[in-house]
Order: C-alpha cells, then sequence, then structure tokens
C-alpha cells in the first residue's frame, strides 16, 4: 500500500495513512493561500499528524504565518537562483518525538566528519552499470521487491516505474553477470534545472562494495551534461550506509524531516543532502 498523488489546482500532493502526513511536492505559487486550507482541511477529514511543504524560499512568510516551522533548506533548487525551503506542520505533538535521537546524531556526524575522505574503491570489472530501459522493468521491479518491505512510492509496480521511466525519471543499474544487483533513479526537474537522486537499492550479498556510490557517481556525470544546477536526495536518517555515500560524494547536509516517511515497514525521519553544480543558468 502506497500514499497517493493527487493535483489540487495546480499545486501537487501526497497524502494517505501510510505516511500518516500530506506532503506537498510541487506549490502554485499563484495560490499558496488556497493550497494551505486545502491542506488543512484535508488534514482534518483524514486525521493526519504532519504537514510537509517543500516550497520556494519567497513563500516561506506565508507558510511561517500559518503555523509552519522550518526543518530543511536546499540552496539553488529553483534554477540555481532560490532557495527551496521544507516546511512542516505538526498536527499530533507525539509525531516529532524522537525514540532514536542519539543513534541518527550519531550516524549524521560520522557521516560529515569522513566528509573529507572519500576513499573510493575501482568498480571491480566484472560489474558493469548503465542506464536501465523499459525491458529492464521486470528486473527493477523485483529488486525492489527484494530490498524493500515498504516504500513512499510504488516502485514495486512494473506500471508506475514505466510511467515514471517515460516521464522525467533515469533510472541506472549494477549489473554482474547478466543480473541486476543494485539500482537507482534521477527524478529530474528540467524546468527548475534539479534532479532528486533516489531509489538506492543494493542486494544484501553485494553491499560494501560502493555500488551505490558508484551509481551516484555516473547519475551525476548525466546531470551536469545535461545542465542541471542542483541534486539533491531524501534519505533515510537511519542509513549509515547512504548517509555516509552522500557525504563522501561532497554533498552538503541541509536539515532533517523528522518521522516523515514510511519505509522498511516504518515511519523514517529523513536527511536532506544537496550538492551544487556549476551550471548556474
Amino acid at each position: 500500500m502506497t500514499d497517493i498523488i493527487e493535483t489540487y489546482g495546480k499545486s501537487l500532493i501526497q497524502h494517505g495513512k501510510n505516511s500518516d502526513r500530506i506532503y506537498l511536492m510541487k506549490c502554485d505559487t499563484a495560490a499558496p493561500d488556497q493550497i494551505i486550507t486545502d491542506m488543512n482541511q484535508l488534514a482534518h477529514a483524514k486525521n493526519y499528524s504532519k504537514i510537509v511543504a517543500k516550497i520556494p524560499e519567497s513563500l516561506d512568510p506565508i507558510f511561517k504565518a500559518n503555523g509552519y516551522q522550518e526543518e530543511a533548506e536546499i540552496p539553488s533548487f529553483y534554477r540555481g537562483k532560490e532557495s527551496c525551503k521544507m516546511l512542516v506542520k505538526y498536527l499530533c505533538p507525539k509525531r516529532k518525538n524522537l525514540a532514536n535521537e542519539i543513534k541518527l546524531k550519531q550516524i549524521l556526524t560520522y557521516a560529515i566528519a569522513n566528509k573529507d575522505n572519500p576513499v573510493t574503491k575501482t568498480l571491480p570489472p566484472q560489474y558493469q552499470i548503465r542506464r536501465l530501459l523499459e525491458s529492464d522493468i521486470p528486473l527493477l521491479a523485483q529488486l525492489y521487491n527484494k530490498v524493500f518491505k515498504s516504500y513512499p512510492f510504488p516502485i514495486f509496480e512494473a506500471s508506475y516505474l514505466r510511467e515514471t521511466m517515460a516521464d522525467q525519471v533515469l533510472y541506472f543499474g549494477v549489473f554482474l553477470s547478466g543480473h541486476l544487483v543494485a539500482a537507482s533513479s534521477s527524478e529530474m526537474d528540467p524546468d527548475n534545472l534539479n534532479a532528486e537522486m533516489t531509489d538506492f537499492a543494493v542486494l544484501p550479498k553485494y553491499r560494501g562494495q560502493q555500488l551505490a556510490l558508484h551509481l551516484l557517481h555516473d547519475m551525476e556525470k548525466y546531470m551536469t551534461r545535461s545542465g542541471f544546477c542542483l541534486l539533491y536526495t531524501i534519505a533515510r536518517a537511519s542509513s549509515f550506509g547512504m548517509n555516509t555515500t552522500f557525504a563522501r560524494a561532497n554533498y552538503q547536509y541541509g536539515g532533517t524531516l523528522i518521522n516523515n516517511t514510511q519505509i522498511s515497514g516504518s515511519i523514517e525521519s529523513m536527511n536532506i543532502w544537496y550538492k551544487e553544480l556549476a551550471n548556474v543558468q
């Protein structure tokens, strides 16, 4: 079960009991008051405990006047010129309680401390990385099913992968003897020249070989050639490997979304990491 995505006017939101929240993925900058009202009404009707809004910095005062607070910021998000703010409203005080706060701080501290120690192993010659095609979708869905118990988007479904592959999402994979052993995706926003580096999955047997880092490097090369200004990710704060991977790839920490996303069976906090590229328009 995954939360649903739907439009409200010209805004795009994701919501549902899976993550028990509303996520404003794209805000109509011409009507912020309307989407704020719509989300309040929806949250009340569905009894959601959190609202997350990804908005341009220029709308920050409007949302904060309506009870939102900042949890993260991504500079250069909009065509390299305007920051993105990740603002939240908690509708249930318990949603803000962090049971594993010490562990999450330790993981983040380690990642940042090792930022200047980007030890990268050479990809063993038996592995091959390439962009995935529509014909690879059955293998990709199978891989995600093996790695994740649950996920905020229906990446287990071939129809979803096919739809996103045709609409600004590039998938990349690592193959060994014809078998897909790791994958990731780059969700592109060509209008704003940013891309989310996401959906990383490595089969347990093949972890520890920095396959995620090699995937990330390949995606970065593609995005740089394509003229994007900003790359970012929303990584599980409890994942030692992914936070270290992005830190070592010279991404900057942008903040933590507390108890934010249902993934692998529970609602988890998520860290924002970003990298500004030189392709400022």
